[in-house]
């Protein structure tokens, strides 16, 4: 069986990682790579680990999609672009997949909220599927195990790496303001910050920053329990909770950034309990945010919407 598969604005940070899962996917066909800025241009001579493709970027459009027929599609497009994309493949080929990398979908009810680990029952066999932002994969992975005996709303802080901000200039991705500094931003309604209440059912906060290293995510939960707690029975419900889940770690220690990089996993761990008020709880999270936060979890989709018996087909470290 080899799926044919698209994807429609490839040249970002998340595009160039999804390319090259979807090359080395034992499964795939990679049939067309769309960028209008570089029509006409060699996949190959751009993207890092496309050695040996002969594709060249193409400039695809809505009103030009029949000429590029697959069984599914990826949009990798700025948030707000989707739209014309998706009712152009409606209408082209109704029975393809779409997973769609931005945001546009992640709060539509006709669309299912691609969480792997949460939500697989309703993935497979899916054909159109909203795929999770960064942050919000996470948080709602650290905080999901006890977000049904959480007293009150847990607050998450956030700090990723530069990539997160894309590749349109902005103070979030600049190196002179980001040198010996942390950026925070959006310490309100931020969208991962909705995106993760609505997912889990109930009120969480989030305060997301920028720091000047390139990729990975960190993220450090604060909550009261509605009961006291010990260390190593929270880290034993985290370890059962996720027992099925062989991109998830549980581990004692405090996780840290540069053992998740370039790695399709996450990482759970440093459960610490107060010992003045024995219900408030602390936990760390990391994630590679182009990798579990973007395209590996793509990939898992894909696996999964096509119900292939290794949902981590293409997946596997080295």
């Amino acid at each position: 069986m080899a799926i044919k598969a698209v994807v429609i604005g490839a040249r970002g940070y998340v595009g160039g990682e999804l390319l090259r899962l979807l090359q080395h996917h034992p499964l795939c066909d990679l049939v067309a790579v769309g960028s209008r800025s570089n029509a006409g241009l060699k996949v190959a001579d751009l993207v890092t680990g496309m050695e040996g493709s002969e594709l060249e970027f193409v400039p695809i459009s809505p009103q030009n999609l029949l000429n590029y027929p697959a069984d599914i599609y990826f949009l990798a497009l700025p948030n707000g672009l989707a739209a014309g994309f998706v009712a152009a493949i409606d209408q082209v080929c109704p029975e393809s997949v779409i997973i769609d990398l931005g945001a546009d979908y992640r709060f539509d009810p006709g669309w299912v909220y691609g969480q792997p680990e949460r939500l697989a029952d309703q993935l497979r066999g899916a054909r159109r599927i909203a795929n999770p932002g960064c942050y919000a994969t996470g948080a709602q992975l650290a905080l999901a195990p006890i977000i049904d005996a959480l007293a009150e709303t847990p607050v998450v802080f956030g700090v990723s790496g530069y990539s997160g901000a894309g590749t349109v200039p902005s103070r979030k991705n600049d190196p002179e303001i980001l040198a010996d500094n942390l950026l925070p931003y959006k310490l309100a309604d931020h969208v991962h910050e909705k995106e993760v209440s609505a997912q889990l059912g109930r009120p969480v906060r989030f305060h997301p920053h920028v720091a000047a290293w390139f990729r990975g995510i960190s993220l450090t939960v604060s909550a009261i329990m509605n009961s006291p707690q010990h260390a190593e029975s929270l880290q034993d419900r985290y370890l059962d909770w996720y027992a099925d889940c062989p991109l998830i770690t549980i581990q004692t220690d405090i996780p840290e950034l540069p053992g998740i990089r370039d790695r399709h996993g996450l990482v759970l761990g440093g459960f610490t309990v107060s010992a003045a008020d024995k219900r408030h709880i602390s936990l760390v999270c990391v994630l590679d945010n182009l990798l579990k936060g973007a395209a590996s979890q793509a990939l898992q989709n894909l696996n999964l919407a096509f119900a292939l018996e290794d949902q981590l087909m293409g997946l596997h470290d080295e």
